[in-house]
């Protein structure tokens, strides 16, 4: 079977793309800049040059394979316009490109995320009958990609995939946590809690949803299934790293104005104006009942196990 994969040289793209190497499948990566395949170079995949967001840069690389998993997008930028480039218009092209060049393609997977739904407010986990009420233009662009992919589900089979927080090796997002607890100090605003899910555990749900009859036209939120306070969340990172970090407070008031300053000194990060309004919010959890009874769907990595692994690679890495 040949595969499709955008946003291959990313975190959980370049995962996928071993993932599905292992399992047989004959993989294709559309990659925007060919010298970097940090994540690709020992595995066998194909490159081919081009952008979501490039309409021509398409058309060759949708023909001819049977399934495509469309993770490109932006998880941060500076700008609005960036986030629908992106997101949006890359995810239009890309739909567009399939229905033109390969209608017969036997799924469409979309990564999508929580934050396209948005938080919960009465502290329930959100489901996939919740009303999606994003609360950061990543989550709104995101749930945009989810209608365009979900209004063709008459046209092309399509799976829509909404993780919460995803770490494990390789994602540098997560690495900000570990790096400010490995020297001691680490940021606090207030108890919240989350959802979490571990790369390997996303990479099998994804697959294993693709291959799914059950998944064709439909949206499944996929975690851990525990929800942990930030507390639980800095105790797992600091014992994987030995350190008792001390918690310095920061009222919710002033975390916009921090956000600016890091976006302004630091570019694109993970402390930005757009994150800050969704770090705001107290309950980013999420029910993944429905993946766990339609497609047998079973993490097992648990934020103690994942932190340590994902500690382990950092340092092994030099990336701690």
């Amino acid at each position: 079977m040949k595969v499709l994969v955008t946003g291959a040289t990313g975190f959980i793209g370049s995962h996928l793309a071993g993932a599905l190497i292992r399992k047989g499948f004959d993989v294709v990566c559309l990659v925007r800049n060919p010298t970097n395949l940090r994540f690709l170079e020992d595995i066998d995949v194909k490159i081919i040059k081009g952008d979501c967001t490039d309409m021509g840069s398409l058309t060759d690389a949708v023909k001819d394979v049977d399934y495509i998993f469309h993770l490109a997008g932006l998880t941060k930028a500076c700008s609005e316009s960036d986030f629908f480039n992106a997101n949006v218009k890359g995810t239009e092209n890309v739909v567009k490109a399939v229905l033109e060049n390969n209608p017969y393609i036997k799924r469409f997977v979309y990564l999508s995320s929580l934050a396209a739904v948005g938080p919960s407010y009465d502290g329930n986990p959100v489901t996939e009958e919740s009303e999606p009420s994003p609360v950061s233009i990543y989550g709104k662009t995101k749930l945009e990609g989810e209608k365009i992919v979900m209004s063709n589900k008459k046209n092309i089979p399509v799976t829509v995939i909404r993780p919460p927080a995803v770490y494990g090796p390789r994602d540098r997002d997560l690495l900000v946590f570990f790096k400010m607890i490995k020297l001691g100090l680490i940021p606090y605003w207030g108890k919240c809690y989350y959802s979490f899910l571990y790369v390997e555990d996303l990479i099998n749900g994804i697959i294993l949803s693709t291959l799914s009859k059950d998944a064709e036209g439909e949206i499944f939120f996929m975690s851990d299934g525990k929800i942990y306070s930030n507390d639980d969340i800095i105790e797992a990172i600091s014992n994987a790293l030995q350190r008792s970090p001390i918690k310095v407070n920061i009222p919710k008031f002033i975390m916009p104005l921090l956000g600016f300053i890091s976006e302004k000194f630091k570019g694109a990060n993970i402390i930005n104006t757009d994150k800050i309004k969704e770090m705001k919010h107290s309950y980013w959890i999420c029910d993944t009942t429905k993946a766990i009874e339609r497609l047998k769907f079973e993490p097992k990595v648990t934020i103690k196990e994942g932190a340590k692994w994902t500690a382990n690679w950092y340092r092994i890495h030099q990336w701690l």
